[in-house]
């Protein structure tokens, strides 16, 4: 076959309601629905080539090659996508992310979503957006929800071809802003994927799964209202919520460092004086601060004083999943 190299560009996202635990971990379908936003500043840019002269497949992120249970995620992937399109030849895989990786904001998401469009785009696969969908919750279940564009529900169905994302409002819908206190950019210790399958042992997981479909309303409305006061409550409730789950998990997991704790308790104290300002923390150290637009300065100068923070990353709501320049060889 003619090999052709394709680009894609996704976009990590933030969890408003959160995804832990599945009830099929090999296909990452989820144990409950989930909402989120994707964050336009930060990207994954992925670039796949199928290759006739490679003994085997070929990662490297960040300009870093990657060996061991890395590479081996990606082939199991990519597995998928070659039987997908019949065929047997291996590819090289380069990818570079614009944010701090494996350390809770979402580099799988941006990561798998980035491979998906671009092997299936490289080897002729023309997948629409659901397909796609399906296809990137394989690789990592969040990667599913940045496919669409702007504000995102990712419908947890009970099999393979029920389980997808779809977009609930666009970008542009609300300028809410992500002001993403850094305090950690080291890769944390336990991954999102290993962290899922201790979910379960957890006694408060079937409480926070059977109280889900309830915060999915509020949220939804919250969105589609620009009702930033029920989303604050609802978003904050559910992070707590899953982080109790995953101190109470068999081992116990927590990501939190001491400035993790101080970002928590700053964004508490402001929204009490009045200020449109909420936390939520997706598996990992550091802190998603959510504001509205007209707020976002101030507290981006607030983090920036804050004990512990390394930087502030500002993000505002994102598109889609797309192709940038693919260039076919002979």
């Amino acid at each position: 076959m003619t090999t052709k190299t394709s680009t894609a560009i996704a976009h990590p996202n933030i969890a408003f309601i959160k995804y832990w635990g599945d009830v099929d971990p090999s296909l990452h379908v989820p144990a409950n629905g989930s909402i989120s936003m994707n964050l336009g500043e930060l990207f994954t840019q992925t670039s796949v080539s199928f290759d006739p002269s490679l003994q085997r497949d070929q990662f490297t992120l960040n300009g870093r090659h990657i060996q061991d249970a890395g590479l081996e995620r990606v082939s199991n992937f990519l597995n998928r996508v070659r039987k997908m399109a019949v065929i047997s030849l291996y590819a090289s895989v380069e990818s570079y992310n614009n944010f701090p990786s494996g350390s809770g904001i979402a580099s799988s998401a941006s990561g798998f979503a980035a491979l998906s469009l671009a092997a299936s785009d490289a080897v002729g696969l023309d997948l629409d957006e659901r397909t796609l969908s399906r296809l990137a919750r394989t690789g990592s279940g969040s990667a599913s929800r940045s496919i669409p564009p702007g504000f995102v529900e990712w419908q947890a169905g009970t099999n393979d071809q029920d389980s997808f994302s779809f977009s609930i409002a666009p970008a542009e819908h609300w300028d809410l802003v992500d002001c993403i206190a850094v305090v950690s950019q080291e890769e944390k210790p336990v991954s999102s994927s290993h962290g899922h399958l201790l979910a379960g042992t957890s006694l408060l997981q079937s409480i926070r799964v059977d109280d889900a479909p309830r915060r999915l309303i509020i949220c939804r409305k919250a969105i589609l209202d620009h009702d930033f006061d029920s989303l604050a409550e609802v978003v904050e409730l559910d992070s707590n919520l899953m982080h109790a789950v995953m101190l109470t998990s068999t081992p116990s997991l927590l990501y939190w460092e001491p400035a993790t704790v101080t970002v928590v308790q700053a964004a508490q104290s402001w929204r009490r004086t009045g200020l449109p300002v909420c936390y939520t923390i997706d598996a990992g150290p550091n802190v998603h601060v959510l504001c509205t637009s007209n707020a976002s300065r101030e507290i981006v100068d607030r983090l920036q004083q804050l004990p512990g923070v390394i930087q502030v990353l500002i993000s505002h709501p994102g598109g889609p999943t797309i192709l940038k320049n693919p260039i076919a060889n002979s």
